[in-house]
């Protein structure tokens, strides 16, 4: 039987557990479990991380932990009984371990190790805490790096700030809100600025001194120097090295390391200097030969420096190579380094040019100890300490030194008889009393230990040596007296084998006769001569005589006289003796009783180091004097005891404070001297008021403190020694003295006056006394002071300094024992309390009053669990009544004001409005249900009421603004909202009681919901996106604070009744907030108050028009915001998407008689919502893509047309125009930009300030729209569309004479026209897209669109670039119309394919004599139909003739708007799909080819091309293919009787092919003269091969001579007038025509076939059939048509698939492709080979527009099965033939092909080396003939060069990239005739007014083709529907004539000005506008 379990509630799973049996809980070794019930050896519960999921599992897996329940029963917590910390551990590295595997996935790499290790190292110290052998120390040291590596971590993964007390975490419900914020405060302080050291150390360790010229030991000694005082700082430290510039002792570090301990702050500056100064010991010259003098001598080597600034920026230790400087002259060493400071160091030699001493450097901040414990390895080590000479700036207490330090400066000395200067050394010796030499204690420096003497450097031949030598004497306190220092001066003689001679001595006592001590600074000491053999052991003899010029007695002037002298500098530091004699007089007083008078007064003389020194002994004097003469000499031992009390105060002395606190406790024993105290202090606050100097008075208060210490401690042993007597009197006196302190207290003054400083400086020491009084005193006694005290302040202080002080006073007396006393704090509450308010009231001193509050507040939670409650509970009452109302208007008034300047006072001024929003919340968290009636009822009438809600409602608003708290203060966030929700719920029943029915105040109502919205809209409390183990505590804790506000928020409403009239629309928006909440409770409570909004306002105005316009202007804001997710995607997606699946809005609006409209209004917002949404998310991503710019302009339409907001539309017409321009988009910016510009007018209404538009005239702000859209058309290169545009503003300046800005805009269209006719223009890519499956975003859901490319883009770019926008997206393999199942999958499909433009504008591409820039717009510029073909066999298939059965399926779609518009791509309105015979496509194919050979002619005729072999290619390819059987395929297929027979229909149309191939044969006649005319010599041969071919064609086709029809017009060329068809070279036709040259990029032909009739031989005619890739497959006739668009395989590197069957194979990959790209994703989209022909290569011409060009060549060649794959055929290879000839010849071909069909294009700069470089894709020639010389396979027509129209591009049969000699000529189709193309960087440009839009016009718009009937215009595009690229005009005798009459023509420039340029597309009648705008756009 399963019973609940007691004991057994939390264990951890020792082994995984499979959970096998019936109910099992799967476990995992490490799980920790929560159990619930037990029975026989099972339990069952759930694992704590997954608690939904219960089951059972054997206890024998799980190891069971003591832990404490929370709520028993069904929702009980458990929580381990651990330490804290391992708690949080465990709970913390869960949390870590989900988000570390995370920043895997977002490849930050740097963060992901970092983490690891560091959670490595907490599991590791976790394991050493849970062992539990550390010791407490260790413990308290692991924990602390436990926790700071929990913070680290939380920080950098942005997690909360935990606060913590003692390493463990804190329940914010266990303390105070001030408390909390306390200890959030200070860990998020610890975090920001770390506290400035005070104490820095330079850490020295010498490596090796590098120098040529070594060879002697060295000695280095170091010190830190002053510059700016010219002193040193330190002792220095000495390092000896050996000849190789090496330490001497490397093993000894300590030798070679040292830490110059105590740098102030202020020594850290530039001027403050590391001096190094280098001594060789060796002969007496550097270079002296070795001689048999062995003494050595210490000599001068070199000095070196560098600045401590240098440092500062160096944080490790850095190794420096200091430049070491040789001194010249030996008489300046002593301030060689001064010279090197002052940069004068042009006067020393470099040691060597890569010599230094190299040392490390790092300096050290903190204190000593500090350092010892996190450089432990460092001391361990050994290194030498070097101290500063002197104290450091801070003295500490038991420090002992006793130093003396001796510089050797200069002396003075006779030449003795010599012709030369002296060498002179001296030996330094300190002797004790006996005479005796103190062994080691002479120290050169630190780092070496002290020796017995010292011998100082040698300076050659000079009697007025300068030493500058620094040495100490570390001599023991006891041995100071009767010591003395001898100096022995010695010429070295540099002969007589180098022995050193005693030539005299100087000495000097260091104690002088009264104990003082040598006095420091400067001494000009006596040298005594002697003999050199004089022995100098009896001191006694020399002792007697004087040592010291100055005290020299005025008789001796022997001594006095003489020249000889030698001077030192002395220094002591020592903490035991003194310099200074009347210190010594006031500590022997008793020796001299007349003197202390003296002494007395001279205390305050003697420096405070010297005081402090003996503090001790003094203060026992002082109170020595006290007890034996109080009456004489009391008044003056009180001021000196003043003098030594405030001494302390001084930073330098602080430390000593304890000193003396000890000697109080332990030491003092002045049991009488409380009386002469207590009597002095009164008699001088007696005095205050009167005295005229009050800095005295002001020096005893200060001291106060010490003074009443030593006052109760005297009293308390007066007592212990009395048993207690004289009680009453000793009280009587300290109420005296209080009375006194209270009456000059209550003086009133002005805050000038002196008593007013006194008062403040007595208040400041005050607090200190509390404690000291409470030994004696009780509490109540004390409190009672206190109050007295504080209340005797005149209430109206005039004086702002003593107010402050005041309030300080009270601070520390509320943080005083005194306050945390309950007892004591009731007395003292009304006093504080007062003071407070007067303070809050009036603003003042607010950082202190927050800081008085916080320790207030901070008391009362921990009473609370104690038993005084009804006491807290009053001081509740007392507080809120007090200030409560002060509090909320401070926190107003503070975040109302403007933020201060400079980063510490906003810091301050945060810290402010922080602690006093913690005390508001504190004190709202303590107040009870009594307290809020309390507090309600006191307010005396409404008004008051009122203004108190809308207070409180506006600081709780600011409480919750995300800046309130920094951004990881989750902790005091949900504090913060769960104090706010619990008062909330308070004061809406005084809402509801006070202010409804008549009493009804709109204003506290409306503050009411909106602090509701905004608290329930607060990002801390979006449960949804925190980890699940942050928000199950936060649930336990608080439960959902959103769906409490919301039920808050419903039941208020539920009370307003008719009063909801006056919250709708007003409150819409904000609901609509609460809504996109996620939260379904929550959503469930709203719902129903918007179905009651629209049915108050159906009742009020029959509608809810103001429902639905706020409801649709908050989305969009909304939406801006970033509110929403992929969940509200979700919800949206469901029938009433606005309130997701709940349809209790639905269902009520269903029953109500306003049903319709309502449903209608939730339809209009869910379409909006899907929008709002999808573009919210598409503008999160990073760069500007094709995705953003579809949202924007979907949200556009949306708001014009179904929303008619125009205000809205024209913001979208903005964000789309920033978004393209940001793009480089510049066409579609000015498309977008013409939207706002049509709702405009030529009018002067004023127009409003709106955008970054100024306030201005409607005719100025259209005159900038004009100008900035021509600029940005003339950017997009569509400059035909910026000449509109100039003409129309040039009318308007016209209108208004502003001549000046009429010529500007005429130059400015001047210069469009030349760039027409100069610049070059890439010829874009369209490309068809389908969106299919459910995740795409709404406005592409399952919807088909044809999108321009960029520059350059072709088929496999755009696959992969959409791929890349959708990387969730599945590329389709196929191009049929996916089913059902892929529109409703779950997923994203992507099917893209090219196709080729259908251009409207035919009349100019048809046109004779138009050059080809001209054309090229026309070609690619609005185009409103696409279209692709796919080839497939019907009927029974004919293997010997393919032909027989080969249909082509004809694709055509239809856009919503031309391209191109305000977007790249528009959605296709309308399929249609068309079959096309086999008769037709062999039609079409011959056409193009006819036209294809046309072009190259005339290109040839008119010198269009350099070299002739792309005419040679084409003239090969047809004639060759011919005579093997081309178009005997054709008359085999379609010239038998059989097919006539049956297919009578076809007759006009069998008779248009025979007449094609008539035309075909008389076009090569003509061809080949003129090839004959330009043919080089060398490929003659070639040339008549083709002659002999041609015969023999023609006979196969059984032609004689040509039909009457045919030769009547020999060739009809394209860009022929009727003269030219006369001729019999046709004229060249414009003057550009000998300069197009054909710019195609490598490579140059891309037509090759792969599939050659023969392999190539030597012969020349094998060669060109190879090149022009002749075929006997029939297959061939597919490939032919060029795809006018991107194929997969770009022009670079891909060889034509031979696509022929229905259904693509997968299979084929591109030839080029690496195999590991092969199964790539771009490949999934359909390449060439994968996809029917046409797909690739659509047609661009309709039928009913097209013209029938001749079809050359592979056009009659029968074709092979068309399901053969690419590799069963023949590919074709490149000779070297085909190599050179490009090199010559073949731009020429291509060239003269080109121009024989188009009018010529600008040249381009020629490119160096092979031109066929430069050439258009027309010609066959293989690439591999490009500069580069690499063999590349047969290519297809590329991307670029099919681009769109294309010869065939009327051909329904062909289609498919190929590469035969037939599709290189029908690639040079009528969209693409010159063969030239557009310039590598000019942008696609955008459409033309078709001519039927131009009011002059030549033809009436009933000439112009049909256009779609249904269509909603654009309101975008600057013309109807216009055709981009420029068709080609074909010969009359070819073409079909499309209608009765000729095309349109486009307008002259002048016929265009009579009327204004509709911008709009409104020109053509029979197309519908859209519903017009309100015209409300005068105000934008």
């Amino acid at each position: 039987m399963w019973i609940p379990t007691e004991h057994e509630k939390y264990g951890v799973v020792l082994a995984s557990f499979r959970g096998t049996v019936q109910h099992g809980l799967p476990l995992e070794i490490g799980d920790t479990v929560q159990i619930l019930e037990k029975c026989e050896g099972w339990f069952r519960g759930f694992i704590l991380k997954n608690p939904n999921v219960k089951g059972i599992f054997p206890s024998s897996y799980i190891h069971l932990k003591n832990a404490h329940v929370k709520n028993k029963g069904q929702f009980e917590t458990v929580i381990p009984v651990e330490d804290s910390v391992i708690t949080e551990m465990t709970s913390t590295l869960r949390d870590w371990g989900a988000m570390w595997k995370q920043l895997y996935v977002k490849n930050e790499g740097d963060l992901f190790h970092r983490l690891w290790h560091v959670m490595n190292e907490i599991l590791d110290l976790r394991r050493q805490v849970l062992v539990g052998s550390l010791t407490h120390d260790r413990m308290r040291d692991v924990k602390q790096h436990i926790t700071a590596r929990l913070d680290w971590g939380n920080e950098q993964l942005c997690l909360d700030l935990v606060p913590r007390r003692e390493f463990s975490m804190v329940d914010p419900d266990e303390i105070s809100v001030t408390e909390l914020y306390r200890l959030m405060e200070h860990r998020h302080r610890k975090k920001e600025i770390p506290a400035p050291a005070s104490t820095h150390h330079l850490f020295v360790h010498v490596k090796s001194l590098m120098s040529a010229n070594l060879g002697e030991e060295l000695e280095v000694f170091f010190h830190i120097y002053d510059g700016r005082e010219n002193r040193p700082l330190s002792e220095r430290f000495f390092v000896k090295l050996n000849k190789s510039g090496l330490p001497k002792s490397p093993e000894k570090t300590e030798r070679q390391c040292t830490l110059f301990v105590d740098l102030g702050s202020s020594d850290l500056r530039k001027d403050v200097y590391i001096v190094v100064h280098i001594i060789r010991i060796g002969r007496m010259g550097a270079g002296e030969k070795k001689n048999l003098c062995s003494v050595q001598y210490r000599r001068p080597f070199g000095c070196a420096v560098i600045s401590i600034a240098d440092l500062l920026t160096a944080d490790s230790k850095d190794d420096h190579l200091l430049k070491v400087y040789a001194c010249n002259t030996e008489s300046e060493w002593h301030q060689i380094h001064e010279n090197l400071i002052k940069k004068a160091n042009s006067r020393y030699n470099l040691s060597g040019s890569n010599s230094g001493l190299a040392v490390a450097l790092q300096l050290l901040h903190g204190d000593i100890e500090q350092l010892r414990r996190e450089y432990m390895v460092l001391f361990t080590r050994g290194v030498s300490i070097t101290r500063k000479l002197g104290f450091s700036d801070v003295i500490m207490p038991g420090e002992m030194r006793n130093d003396l330090y001796i510089t050797l400066e200069k002396g003075e000395f006779e030449k003795g008889g010599k012709s030369v200067a002296r060498n002179v050394e001296i030996t330094v010796y300190v002797l004790d009393i006996d005479g005796q030499v103190l062994k080691s204690h002479v120290a050169a420096g630190a780092g070496e230990p002290g020796a017995d003497e010292y011998h100082s450097l040698v300076l050659y031949h000079n009697n007025s040596p300068r030493w500058a030598e620094h040495i100490k004497l570390p001599i023991p306190v006891d041995m100071f007296r009767g010591s003395h220092v001898r100096f022995e001066f010695r010429h070295c003689s540099t002969k007589d084998k180098g022995e050193k001679k005693l030539f005299g001595y100087s000495f000097v006592p260091l104690m002088q006769e009264d104990g003082r001590t040598l006095p420091d600074g400067n001494h000009e000491l006596i040298i005594h001569k002697c003999e050199e053999n004089t022995s100098l052991a009896e001191c006694s003899r020399y002792l007697k005589q004087p040592f010291s010029k100055a005290n020299l007695p005025s008789n001796n002037q022997t001594l006095k006289g003489t020249k000889e002298s030698f001077w030192i500098t002395s220094f002591l530091c020592s903490t035991k003796l003194t310099q200074n004699g009347d210190m010594l007089d006031l500590l022997k007083w008793r020796a001299h009783p007349e003197r202390i008078n003296d002494s007395l007064s001279k205390l305050k003389e003697i420096d405070g180091s010297e005081i402090v020194k003996f503090l001790q002994d003094t203060l026992d004097t002082l109170f020595g004097i006290l007890d034996e003469s109080s009456q004489r000499y009391g008044l003056k031992v009180f001021d000196s005891l003043v003098h030594i009390i405030n001494l302390l105060q001084d930073s330098k002395f602080q430390h000593f404070k304890p000193v003396m606190d000890t000697y109080i406790e332990s030491h003092f024993a002045g049991a009488l001297s409380y009386r002469d105290l207590i009597k002095v202090l009164k008699w001088y606050v007696d005095r205050i008021v009167d005295a005229e100097h009050q800095d005295h008075i002001q020096q005893v208060l200060k001291a106060s403190e010490y003074i009443f210490k030593y006052i109760i401690q005297s009293r308390r042993l007066f007592s212990l020694a009395t048993g207690g007597q004289n009680e009453e009197e000793f009280r009587v006196c300290i109420h005296e003295l209080f009375m006194s302190i209270r009456f000059f207290l209550s003086q009133e003054n002005k805050s000038a006056s002196p008593v007013a400083q006194t008062q403040a400086v007595f208040l400041r020491t005050f607090p200190a006394v509390y404690g000291e009084l409470l030994k004696i005193f009780t509490m109540r006694e004390v409190a009672g002071f206190v109050r007295e005290t504080l209340g005797s302040l005149p209430t109206a202080v005039h004086a702002d300094c003593l107010e402050a002080v005041r309030l300080q006073c009270i601070a520390k007396t509320v943080e005083s024992q005194l306050y945390i006393n309950p007892e004591s704090r009731c007395i003292l509450l009304p006093v504080v309390l007062r003071v407070l308010q007067a303070h809050m009231q009036e603003q003042r001193d607010l950082v202190i009053c927050a800081r008085i509050l916080t320790s207030m507040l901070s008391l009362i939670i921990k009473e609370e669990n104690g038993s005084a409650e009804p006491v807290v509970s009053e001081e509740v009452e007392l507080i809120v009544e007090s200030l409560l109302g002060d509090l909320m208007r401070t926190i107003l008034e503070i975040s109302n004001r403007p933020q201060p300047a400079g980063p510490t006072m906003r810091l301050q001024f945060q810290d402010v409005t922080g602690e006093f929003v913690a005390c508001l919340l504190a004190l709202l968290r303590q107040m009870s249900d009594r307290h809020y009636q309390q507090l309600l009822q006191a307010f005396s009438s409404k008004d008051n009421l009122r203004d108190f809600l809308l207070q409180i409602f506006t600081v709780f608003r600011i409480l919750i603004r995300p800046e309130m708290f920094p951004k990881d203060w989750t902790v005091m966030r949900l504090v913060t909202n769960n104090v706010i929700i619990t008062t909330v719920l308070y004061l809406s029943d005084a809402l509801r009681k006070n202010f409804l029915n008549d009493k009804f105040d709109y204003k506290v109502w409306d503050s009411y919901f909106y602090l509701s919205v905004i608290f329930i809209n607060q990002p801390c409390l979006q449960l949804e996106s925190f980890s699940p183990s942050k928000r199950k505590k936060i649930l336990e804790k608080y439960g959902d604070m959103r769906v409490m506000m919301g039920c808050e928020i419903f039941s208020m409403w539920q009370n307003l009744g008719e009063h909801k009239l006056n919250f709708i629309p007003a409150m819409i928006g904000p609901f609509l907030e609460v809504t996109l909440v996620p939260q379904p409770d929550l959503r469930n409570v709203m719902i129903p108050i918007f179905h009651d909004m629209m049915d108050w306002e159906q009742r009020r105005s029959g509608n809810f028009k103001q429902v639905e316009a706020k409801l649709i202007d908050k989305l969009d804001s909304l939406m801006s915001e970033g509110k929403g997710d992929e969940t509200y995607r979700e919800l949206f997606n469901s029938i009433i998407p606005l309130f997701g699946p709940y349809p209790s809005l639905l269902k009520k609006i269903e029953r109500e008689t306003w049903r319709e409209s309502g449903i209608s209004l939730i339809a209009t917002v869910t379409r909006l919502m899907e929008r709002l949404l999808d573009y919210r998310d598409c503008m999160k991503l990073g760069e500007v893509d094709g995705k953003k710019i579809g949202c924007t302009v979907s949200l556009l339409n949306f708001y014009k047309t179904e929303l008619n907001k125009e205000e809205m539309y024209i913001r979208y017409i903005h964000k789309l125009y920033d978004l393209h321009f940001k793009a480089q988009n510049y066409t579609e910016a000015s498309y977008t930009l013409l939207l706002y510009d049509e709702l405009l007018e030529w009018s002067d209404r004023p127009l409003r300030e709106f955008l970054n538009y100024p306030m201005q005239s409607e005719w100025q702000r259209k005159e900038y729209l004009h100008l900035t859209i021509v600029q940005n058309f003339d950017r997009g290169k569509c400059w035909e569309n910026g000449i509109i545009l100039c003409r129309e503003l040039a009318d308007q300046y016209e209108s208004y004479y502003d001549y000046r800005n009429l010529s500007k805009m005429r130059m400015m269209e001047a210069s469009l026209y030349d760039k027409i006719m100069d610049q070059q223009r890439l010829e874009p890519e369209f490309f068809r897209v389908g969106f299919y499956g459910k995740k795409f975003p709404f406005f592409l859901r399952n919807k088909e669109f044809v999108c321009r490319g960029h520059d350059y883009e072709r088929l496999e770019a755009f696959q992969q670039r959409m791929l890349n926008e959708f990387p969730h997206a599945i590329a389709m393999q196929h191009v049929n119309q996916p089913d059902q199942t892929i529109y409703q999958a779950d997923a994203q499909y992507l099917q893209i394919y090219a196709v080729t433009p259908i251009p409207e504008s035919q009349d100019v591409l048809q046109r004779d004599g138009v050059p080809d820039n001209i054309k090229s717009f026309y070609k690619f510029n609005h185009i409103w139909r696409f279209r692709y073909d796919r080839p497939f066999h019907k009927g029974t298939k004919d293997k010997e003739n393919e032909f027989k059965s080969l249909w082509v399926e004809r694709t055509t779609l239809t856009l919503v708007q031309s391209l191109p518009g305000i977007s790249r791509w528009f959605e296709v309105e309308k399929r249609e799909l068309v079959e096309v015979s086999p008769l037709e496509n062999a039609i079409e194919v011959i056409e193009n080819k006819n036209l294809q050979l046309r072009t190259l002619i005339t290109q040839c005729q008119s010198r269009q091309m350099q070299n002739i072999n792309p005419l040679t290619m084409c003239l090969n390819g047809v004639i060759d293919a011919a005579v093997n059987g081309g178009l005997a395929r054709y008359q085999e297929a379609f010239f038998v009787k059989d097919y006539v027979m049956n297919h009578p229909e076809d007759g006009d149309k069998i008779g248009r092919l025979r007449e094609l191939m008539f035309e075909q044969a008389h076009i090569l006649e003509y061809g080949l003269a003129v090839h004959e005319k330009f043919v080089p010599q060398d490929m003659r041969p070639l040339h008549k091969k083709l002659v002999d071919q041609f015969h023999l064609m023609k006979s196969s086709l059984g032609i004689q001579e040509f039909p009457a029809y045919v030769r009547a017009s020999p060739v009809h060329f394209t860009n022929g007038s009727p003269r030219t068809c006369r001729n019999s070279v046709p004229n060249i036709i414009s003057p550009d025509a000998g300069r197009g040259v054909a710019r195609r990029s490598f490579p140059s032909y891309p037509a090759v076939n792969r599939y050659s009739s023969s392999s190539l031989s030597s012969q020349a005619s094998n060669e060109v059939s190879n090149i022009t890739g002749q075929s006997e497959s029939s297959d061939e006739v597919f490939n032919m048509q060029p795809s006018p668009s991107t194929s997969s395989l770009s022009s670079n590197h891909s060889a034509s698939p031979n696509v022929t069957s229905s259904a693509p194979s997968s299979a084929r990959g591109s030839p080029q492709m690496a195999e590991k790209h092969k199964h790539s994703r771009e490949n999934a989209c359909l390449s060439p080979r994968e996809r029917p022909v046409s797909a690739i290569f659509p047609n661009p011409l309709d039928p009913a527009q097209r013209a029938a060009p001749h079809q050359i060549g592979d056009t009659t060649l029968p074709r092979s099965d068309p399901n053969l794959s690419a590799p069963d055929k023949v590919r074709a290879t490149f000779s070297s033939w085909s190599l050179d000839s490009v090199k010559m010849g073949a731009p020429s071909i291509s060239d003269s092909l080109g121009k024989l069909l188009c009018p010529p294009v600008p040249p381009r700069p020629p490119y160096s080396g092979s031109s066929a470089k430069n050439m258009r894709s027309q010609s066959p020639v293989s690439a591999s003939r490009s500069p580069q010389k690499t063999t590349v396979p047969p290519f297809t027509p590329s991307p670029t060069e099919c681009q769109s129209t294309s010869l065939v591009s009327s051909s329904p049969v062909l289609s498919g990239s190929y590469s035969s000699g037939i599709s290189s000529l029908s690639r040079c189709s009528v969209s693409e005739a010159s063969g030239t193309e557009l310039n590598a960087g000019d942008h696609p440009l955008y459409p033309l007014a078709p001519p039927s839009t131009m009011p002059n016009s030549v033809s009436s718009s009933s000439d112009e083709p049909i256009r779609r009937e249904n269509k909603t215009p654009p309101p975008y595009s600057v013309y109807e529907r216009n055709n981009p690229r420029r068709p080609v005009p074909l010969p009359h005798s070819l073409s079909i004539p499309p209608q009765a009459d000729p095309p349109a023509l486009p307008p002259k420039p002048h016929q265009l000005r009579t009327g204004s340029m509709k911008l709009d597309g409104t020109s053509d009648p029979r197309v519908p506008r859209p519903r017009p705008l309100p015209r409300k756009v005068s105000q934008l």
